[in-house]
């Protein structure tokens, strides 16, 4: 574009004096100077000086210019896409690490869905399918809490109490219900353990526990005093 005002190709503006008037703003000016002197532009770390030497290169018709600012404006959009989705798929599933006194329970603001597990709390050998049905309890449980984080509380207790795989649901200042997914059974003259998997008592507690959803946006906020309690990122399968 310079090239062409000076050249006569395109008509210009001067002055009195015969100076040539350029109607833009000096602010960038100086950069696009140098980088017509050396080749090189200098990309402002302010957004709005970026978009400015943007408008200016776009006049200026400096395609080099133009795709370094577009490179760096593209760049900063996907990373801030890409936090946003971050933010918005995950969210936090409190863990307990200690035992923990049943009113603790009865005392949250939301509907409570506490999952409990510790495989090594056995005293006997397990079935053949135990392992892959404890598996299966795991699953539904990081399902359900990716379905339903925003409605109801879901708590992983890891705390070792004596349960091996426990489902219990607890809403509008009580417990509800109680699943035990474990029992003992007899294989020649010997005692093992059997887990199960109800997975359809287990989903009709849970969707249970959400007629105990009050109005208020779910918060564990009153959780995190705790030292036995930490949270774990999740997100959404």
């Amino acid at each position: 574009m310079l090239q062409r005002m000076f050249s006569g190709t395109i008509d210009v503006l001067t002055d009195s004096e015969g100076y040539v008037l350029i109607d833009r703003d000096g602010k960038h000016f100086g950069a696009i100077l140098n980088y017509l002197r050396d080749g090189i532009i200098r990309i402002p770390p302010n957004k709005q000086d970026l978009y400015e030497l943007l408008k200016e290169a776009q006049f200026y018709l400096l395609e080099d210019v133009i795709r370094q600012c577009q490179e760096v404006i593209d760049k900063e959009a996907s990373e801030t896409r890409d936090h946003c989705l971050q933010d918005s798929f995950k969210f936090k599933i409190p863990v307990l690490t200690l035992p923990m006194p049943e009113k603790f329970f009865l005392s949250m603001k939301s509907p409570v869905v506490r999952f409990a597990y510790n495989r090594s709390n056995n005293k006997y050998s397990y079935t053949e399918k135990s392992v892959d049905t404890l598996l299966c309890n795991i699953e539904l449980f990081d399902k359900l809490s990716s379905q339903h984080h925003n409605r109801l509380c879901f708590i992983r207790d890891l705390s070792g109490r004596n349960e091996i795989c426990c489902w219990t649901f607890y809403g509008g200042g009580k417990k509800l219900s109680e699943i035990s997914c474990t029992s003992i059974v007899y294989a020649t003259e010997r005692k093992q353990t059997k887990i199960e998997f109800p997975e359809a008592k287990i989903l009709e507690e849970t969707l249970n526990c959400t007629l105990y959803q009050n109005s208020d946006s779910l918060e564990n906020t009153d959780m995190y005093p705790y030292s036995s309690l930490y949270l774990e990122d999740s997100a959404p399968m």
